[in-house]
């Protein structure tokens, strides 16, 4: 049975239209990589559930739009990340209706991350008769949020893990280095700083593995 750790909870995803999006979304982010990098890891289930609530609100102000949908799903997800176990499954799915409805919304809304977002949930959440994962459906879902930004980091990063996941080590090796080399993103800072660190991690992780 797959253990509900949740890399996805390293969620920080890129926005190239950060001056478009609302003042209180870019706090929901800043605030998102405060808890996920510099709070320690016992304080973090507590502060991601006060921070859902402000996106919570935030996704009320703004109905019609996918980003702030797209970001309560990645503070439950990260939430469910920091919990851990069983009792994160009722957040996960949580997560997943956020990211099912910013796709009917707009399937391009932050470089496409809630189908990235979505496949990250279905290959990390345990299968029937537990959970909703889907390793297939999750590869379908990582793909199409690669099409839409194929040197993105998060992107990249998550597709990675999936083939890490698969055992296609030579395969995750290629697509990690890739996102590696992804440009900074603006106001991010501290999201990439901690992007990188996984990556490195996983990344010696699959050559470990080859060698």
């Amino acid at each position: 049975m797959k253990k509900l750790t949740l890399v996805l909870l390293s969620l920080g995803f890129a926005c190239n239209a950060q001056a478009e999006l609302p003042d209180e979304l870019l706090a929901v982010q800043t605030r998102w990589a405060q808890i996920r990098y510099e709070l320690p890891e016992a304080q973090r289930a507590a502060a991601f559930e006060s921070l859902q609530k402000e996106a919570a609100t935030l996704r009320q102000h703004y109905p019609d739009r996918a980003e702030p949908l797209i970001w309560e799903g990645i503070v439950y997800a990260t939430w469910a990340g920091a919990k851990g176990g069983l009792g994160a499954l009722g957040l996960c799915k949580k997560a997943k209706a956020d990211f099912e409805a910013a796709l009917a919304l707009d399937e391009n809304a932050l470089d496409g991350s809630a189908y990235t977002s979505l496949g990250s949930l279905y290959y990390q959440v345990p299968g029937w008769p537990i959970g909703f994962g889907d390793d297939d459906k999750a590869a379908e879902l990582l793909q199409k949020g690669l099409a839409i930004a194929p040197d993105g980091i998060d992107a990249n990063f998550f597709w990675g893990d999936y083939l890490i996941e698969q055992e296609r080590y030579r395969d995750a090796v290629k697509v990690l280095e890739h996102a590696a080399e992804a440009a900074p993103r603006p106001g991010r800072e501290s999201a990439d700083a901690g992007r990188q660190q996984e990556i490195a991690a996983k990344l010696k992780l699959a050559r470990e593995e080859l060698s």
